[in-house]
């Protein structure tokens, strides 16, 4: 039902708004009847185009086999790819952006996908996250005149960063699309209540639920991160199978798990003083990763006057900033290192005549053996100036080991906060800070 109110939406504003723009356009150029058969003509290939859209798409048959014979489920997904197809060819011509309107939680691990797979899909932006007036400004400007739908994330619509920034973006939305904007929001929010559930029911919005037992720091491979993710076009079949494997994997009530060793080593170096877990990364598009780490650690221990303070560093970039203090500084820190060996991609090094730099030694040699020799320098040098680390290497960067990895730590953070003895599942410190700036604000 929605799917048909969206669409007959769209058809609505495509002949009451577009058309008579259409035909002001050609009049500047044909004579009456003319100017009327080429819009004819154009709105004759788009159902044309429709036509061999829907022809070109799998049939239900086949749909309903790879659901395990499920009819009303194949006939749901087939309306669903015939829509998206539908929206993106429709929105082509102006250009795709889609605005996801979230607070931090969702967004980093989100970015942190796009941010390793780039795509050529619909340009994606993140708003929400702080309440700075340049960034939403930047987004404006991003935004232009191109076609643009809003996911708004939030599970009970109150939070003041995402529900400002929705404010000023709805209204943006609204100007620009008038009924049709409420076809163009998505609602990523709780599944019975909430404010931003009321509105999305009262307005027809599409929604997704965020499950009530996860956390935002934890909700990466639910609606909440899978969606943008799939937008950007990376594979999210991949992504939760490499996750589902590692729910299989990790499932080993014994030392011989890697997450029980890892919470292990970084606890009993806590004890010893080692205060501070440094997430160190050889990939500069894993920079968010390191974002995302640092959000869910701080926010599931750091609670009753304990936990492990998360940092993160982008080899080699910081070791000519962050790699002094970490060789010669305070011995209160540890490296945990994610290591990607094969990135899909490398360079070799090439030979020079003049060898100014005196680097033909290294000439034919690919980057990548260039980067091995640095993480194995830079290892070594740190644990002989006390600063111990733990290397978990990825064979390769692609959406099924960041499935794993997602699933590594957010296991290993929840098994952490019970050995430090603490709910690794809740937040009540942030409340502290929501008091103090909501009585400033005079919130009634």
């Amino acid at each position: 039902v929605s799917m048909g109110f969206a669409g007959g939406i769209m058809l609505t504003v495509s002949l009451a708004d577009l058309a008579p723009q259409a035909i002001a356009f050609y009049s500047a150029y044909l004579p009456p009847l003319a100017c009327g058969a080429a819009v004819a003509s154009i709105l004759l290939a788009g159902i044309c185009a429709a036509a061999f859209l829907s022809g070109a798409l799998p049939d239900e048959a086949d749909l309903a086999a790879r659901c395990s014979g499920d009819a009303s489920r194949a006939a749901v997904l087939r309306a669903a790819l015939a829509t998206g197809a539908a929206l993106v060819l429709h929105n082509l011509p102006e250009g795709v952006l889609t605005l996801f309107a979230g607070a931090s939680d969702p967004a980093l691990g989100a970015r942190t996908a796009l941010e390793i797979f780039p795509s050529d899909g619909p340009d994606i932006c993140f708003v929400g996250c702080s309440l700075s007036p340049n960034e939403i400004q930047k987004v404006m400007r991003r935004i232009g005149n191109r076609s643009w739908s809003i996911n708004v994330i939030s599970k009970s619509g109150g939070t003041i960063e995402p529900a400002i920034a929705f404010r000023i973006f709805r209204e943006h939305l609204e100007k620009k699309y008038g009924a049709e904007a409420n076809s163009r929001i998505y609602a990523t929010t709780d599944k019975a209540r909430g404010a931003l559930k009321s509105v999305a029911d009262k307005n027809g919005w599409e929604t997704f639920v965020i499950p009530d037992e996860v956390g935002g720091r934890f909700s990466v491979l639910t609606a909440v991160g899978l969606l943008p993710i799939a937008v950007s076009g990376t594979d999210i079949n991949e992504l939760m199978a490499g996750a589902a494997e590692a729910m299989e994997k990790y499932d080993l009530r014994s030392m011989d798990n890697p997450v029980w060793q890892y919470v292990a080593a970084r606890n009993l170096l806590y004890r010893q003083g080692k205060k501070i877990e440094i997430f160190c990364n050889y990939e500069p598009s894993y920079t968010f990763f390191g974002e995302w780490l640092k959000q869910l650690f701080g926010e599931s221990e750091g609670k009753d006057g304990k936990g492990i303070f998360p940092a993160s560093v982008q080899l080699t970039t910081d070791l000519h900033s962050m790699g002094q203090f970490i060789q010669d500084g305070e011995r209160i820190l540890f490296e945990t290192v994610i290591y990607v060996d094969d990135t899909g991609c490398d360079v070799a090094v090439p030979h020079c005549d003049d060898d100014g730099d005196n680097l033909n030694y290294l000439a034919g040699k690919p980057l990548s053996f260039v980067r091995e020799m640095a993480f194995q320098g830079t290892l070594a040098a740190h644990h002989d100036g006390g600063a111990p680390a733990m290397v978990l290497r990825s064979p390769k960067m692609n959406a099924r080991t960041l499935g794993e990895l997602f699933y590594f730590f957010e296991l290993s953070c929840g098994i952490s906060g019970h050995v430090l003895q603490v709910n690794p599942f809740n937040q009540p410190g942030v409340e502290a800070y929501k008091k103090n700036m909501f009585a400033l604000l005079g919130r009634p």
